[in-house]
This record gives structure tokens, sequence and C-alpha cells, in this order.
């Protein structure tokens, strides 16, 4: 082998990874400059920074209204779009996504027991949804140890999807008991995805939740390579597969529960962008993930901003990624190749 031919081919693949990741920088923050410009009150951005100093009204139009939900969809873009591109390397299954491990359902079902116990006070709607996504892992996790049957991933991702119609079932009950006049409406628009309740408060408060587990996965990147293979096969190559594949399970479902406390049910995000970035940047989980995350924070922000500006009564987020998602999922389809 002619390794002075390899080591340019080399760096020439990096600096064009490198170039990739900077223009996909360049792209998220440009689709956020633009949102500042979109909505029901355009007016917003043409407001110079000497108004915002001076003028109280512009200050609450931007810090309190828009800057808010501009980071709420770009934080729960990439933490949907990491957590699903992670759990497809670690189950080696390019149709995987966080919903697929009960973490969803099993937040949808404590936002809306909190609704109905505590009347949709926001903090509690949203500590709720967490500590139940966190315990739907759980609950699979334990499944998992029980069943007797097939290798320990098939074990958890079929315990994720028993754990998934559990929790379904438990929202349905929970919303043919509500309150018709006044909870089972709050519950139904909290299901169907958006962030136009999103302030600085539940904002703030999930925020390290989800930075924190993105900084998890971005460090460990290199190493979801190998979550992938045989557990002998990773031994052999110095990985701890059991606690590397536990703490990426559990970083991505942090994330997802997070995300979700803040935007309700968002689905089709972490199958379809993993999918695009895959096809931008290869298999290799040291490129691939920083586009996943770019990739996910410009798709949030873009569809947030179709809800708003579509229609006269804004299209529930949650509606617009699935529409989206299905599109793209039959592109996936009658693509025969998906690498992973």
């Amino acid at each position: 082998m002619d390794l002075t031919a390899q080591v340019p081919i080399w760096l020439e693949n990096r600096v064009r990874a490198r170039r990739r990741l900077l223009w996909m920088s360049v792209l998220l923050v440009a689709v956020v400059g633009v949102s500042v410009f979109l909505g029901r009150y355009p007016q917003v951005g043409l407001i110079s920074p000497t108004q915002v100093l001076e003028d109280p009204l512009a200050q609450r139009l931007i810090l309190n209204l828009r800057l808010p939900r501009l980071l709420a969809a770009v934080l729960v873009g990439m933490s949907l779009a990491v957590a699903g591109l992670v759990l497809q390397m670690v189950f080696s299954n390019p149709l995987v996504e966080p919903g697929f491990l009960g973490v969803s359902q099993a937040a949808a079902f404590g936002a809306a027991l909190a609704i109905v116990l505590f009347g949709g006070i926001a903090w509690r709607v949203q500590i709720s949804a967490i500590l139940f996504g966190m315990g739907g892992l759980a609950l699979s996790y334990l499944l998992a140890r029980r069943v007797r049957y097939g290798g320990w991933v098939l074990r958890l991702l079929l315990s994720g999807i028993a754990v998934s119609a559990f929790f379904a079932a438990g929202v349905g009950l929970i919303k043919y008991l509500a309150d018709p006049l006044r909870q089972l409406p709050e519950i139904t628009f909290w299901l169907l995805g958006g962030l136009w309740s999103v302030t600085w408060k539940p904002l703030l408060s999930a925020l390290p939740l989800i930075i924190g587990g993105l900084l998890i996965l971005f460090l460990m990147r290199w190493r979801l390579n190998l979550l992938g293979l045989e557990d002998e096969v990773a031994f052999s190559l110095g990985v701890a597969v059991w606690r590397e594949r536990l703490l990426a399970l559990f970083a991505a479902v942090m994330v997802t529960a997070a995300s979700i406390s803040i935007g309700g049910l968002i689905g089709w995000v972490g199958l379809i962008i993993p999918q695009l970035a895959r096809r931008l940047s290869g298999a290799d989980a040291r490129d691939t993930l920083p586009t996943t995350l770019l990739l996910g924070g410009a798709f949030g922000v873009v569809c947030d901003d179709l809800a708003r500006v579509v229609s006269a009564g804004e299209i529930p987020l949650g509606v617009l990624t699935s529409i989206l998602g299905a599109v793209g999922f039959l592109v996936l389809m009658t693509r025969p190749t998906i690498r992973v």
C-alpha cells in the first residue's frame, strides 16, 4: 500500500468535512437571522439596536417572545436529531427514533397527567414530562432484562415498543377522563407539539439537561462508531461497550425528554435528519454527529417558521414535522442503500 498516496486523501477528506461543517454553521446562523423577520410581528426584525435599548415594547417583543422561541426551536431540533442518530447507531437500525424506547409516550403521559392533576401549571408539566420520560427508559431496561430470547439490543427495542404502547393507552385514558372544556384542549394542543407558549423560564429549566446531554454525546462521538458492533469485537478494540452504550442511551433519552417537556410531541425529526446527515457526511460519527446537530437546529427553526407564517392561525409544530417526515420516509423507502 502506498502510504504517501493515502495521507493526502485523508487530509483532503478532513478538509472537506471541516468545510462542510462551516457551511452548515453558516446555514444555521442564516436561518436564525432570517427567522427574526418572520412571524406575526415582522416589524420586530426592523428594530435597530438603539431602539431595543430604549424602547420597552421592543425589548419585550424581542427578549421575551422571539428569542426564547428561536432558541427553543434550535435546541429541540438539535436534541431530537442527535438522539435519533445515536439510537440508530446503537441499535444498528437506520429506522429507529427516540419514540422507540418509550420515552416520547411516557413523557406525553407525564405531561397529560400533570395537566389533569395540577391544572396545567407550566413548570409542573415540564418536570412531570421529564421524569416520566426517563422512567420510560428505565421501564424498558427492566423489561428487557426479563426477556429470554434475542440479543440485548433487540430485547431493549422490543421492550421500548411495548412501553410506548402502554403509555399511549394511558394518554388515551387520561384524555377520556379529562374535563372536555378545560383540560382536554390543553392536553390535545400539547400532544400536537408547538413552541407558541415557550418563555425563558421553561427554556432555562430544561437547558442544563439539553446542553449536558448534547455535550456528552459530542465528546464520545468517536466511540459511537463502535457501539453497533458485537460486544466481543468492541471490547477487543478497547471499548467498555456496556458502559458506553448505557451512557449514550441515557444522554439521548435525557435530551429527548427535556425537548419534549418544552415543545410537546414533535415526531420524525430523529428519523429523517440523521439520514440526511449520513448522506452528506458518511457513516463516521465524528463527522455525522456535528452535521446532524447543525441540520437539526436549522430544521427546527424552519419548521417553526412555517408553523407561524403558513396560515393566519398557527399550525402545530408536530403536524408539520410529521408531514415533512412522512414525505422524507417515502423517499427513504425508495432508496435501497441506507448507510449506518
